[in-house]
This record gives C-alpha cells, sequence and structure tokens, in this order.
C-alpha cells in the first residue's frame, strides 16, 4: 500500500442540495432541534445568492458535535433524491445508544414523521433507525450495540 494523501480523522461537513429550503430548514430544526449557526435561507430569493459560497448558496448549516451539516437550496422545484445514482447514498448520524434510536423513533411518531422500525444489523455492530428529508434523501441515526 502506498502513503496515503492525507490522514482525515473525522469528517468536516457534509452539505446536501434540497429543492425548498424553507421546508427543508424546518424539518432539519425539528431533526436535530437545534437552529442554523449559519443561516442564509432568508436570502434565497436574491439575485446571484445561489451561486454566492461567501453567503452558502442561500443555504444554511447546522452545528452537530465537531462536525457541521448544511442545506444547499439549488435543486429543481420537484426533483427528488435517487440513492441509486452518482454521489450520495445517505447520510448518517451517531445517537449515543439504542435507547436513544428508540426515543427518536417516539419523537418522530409525536410528530407524525414516517420512519422505518429500529433495526440492528448484525455483524456490523449498528443499531439503526432511518427517516425520509422532504427531498427524499435517506437519513439514519446509528448507534453501537
Amino acid at each position: 500500500m502506498t502513503d496515503p494523501i492525507a490522514h482525515p480523522t473525522a469528517l468536516a461537513h457534509v452539505r446536501v442540495t434540497v429543492t425548498d429550503i424553507a421546508r427543508s430548514k424546518a424539518f432539519y430544526q425539528q431533526l436535530l432541534g437545534v437552529d442554523p449557526v449559519i443561516d442564509f435561507s432568508d436570502q434565497v430569493d436574491q439575485p446571484g445568492v445561489t451561486e454566492d459560497r461567501e453567503r452558502f448558496y442561500g443555504g444554511c448549516v447546522f452545528p452537530l458535535g465537531d462536525q457541521v451539516f448544511g442545506l444547499r437550496p439549488v435543486a429543481p422545484s420537484g426533483q427528488r433524491f435517487d440513492p441509486d445514482t452518482v454521489g450520495l447514498d445517505h447520510v448518517s448520524f451517531t445517537l449515543g445508544s439504542v435507547d436513544e434510536l428508540h426515543q427518536a423513533a417516539a419523537r418522530l411518531d409525536a410528530a407524525g414523521i414516517e420512519h422505518g422500525e429500529v433495526t440492528e444489523l448484525g455483524d456490523a455492530g449498528l443499531t439503526i433507525l432511518s427517516v425520509q428529508d422532504p427531498d427524499d434523501i435517506n437519513l439514519e441515526f446509528a448507534a453501537r450495540k
């Protein structure tokens, strides 16, 4: 094996492309229980904003421990996510325990948000809970057994 180009220790951030920033921002605020730490979503309709990196393309960024999770509102209205094309398959968020997965499932039920079952992944040592975001991006909460 050759020397790697770099030695990353974690992901710095993940950003997903969304069709409706107001809808997605509200969904993720409810899902993650935090407000964005960076938010240009109120400027999304201004000319040039969706091309402006300095204004985060009219999107927003949520804090997740030492990482961040961002939304970029540049997808055409009506477009849906497809995990079978090149690119993102899903996003997985770490929870502290399997009990927290069950608590999250109960909160999703109370909020009327459809989701999968809390599922143990056998030899992988993980238990997961899946939910789709408003653009049909598969999100997963995961906890070690």
